[in-house]
């Protein structure tokens, strides 16, 4: 999809994001999924394979036995990096300047609409 996003969830500061990541997985519209490290655990892998997603994360480096994955393709993940970098142009997203989650949200959700008509 180009590097951009297809669905945006807010979670809390203290929150890691792949809490979410199981109902993140029902917007994949491809055939892999390409995240990094910190989405290394098992549920979500288990979650991809039963779902026909071939998982593309790279292994934390504290798994006891290292998966493979396909480098190559994990070199595509750079993409979602470039979002990110993007997004976080505009200092009011990158700082979180707002006070509420749904006025942060808001700008985020502004940002990622740029991110497509541009």
């Amino acid at each position: 999809m180009q590097g951009r996003p297809l669905e945006v969830k807010l979670t809390p500061g203290q929150q890691h994001e792949s809490t979410i990541a199981e109902d993140m997985i029902d917007f994949i519209s491809g055939t892999a999924c390409l995240a990094d490290g910190g989405y290394d655990a098992t549920r979500i892998i288990n979650e991809l394979k039963d779902r026909g997603i071939k998982p593309v994360i790279s292994p934390s480096k504290s798994r006891k036995t290292q998966r493979r994955y396909d480098k190559t393709l994990y070199k595509e993940r750079y993409l979602a990096e470039l979002f990110f970098h993007n997004i976080k142009r505009f200092r009011r997203t990158a700082t979180r300047y707002d006070n509420t989650s749904s006025c942060y949200l808001a700008f985020v959700q502004i940002g990622c609409i740029l991110q497509w008509i541009l």
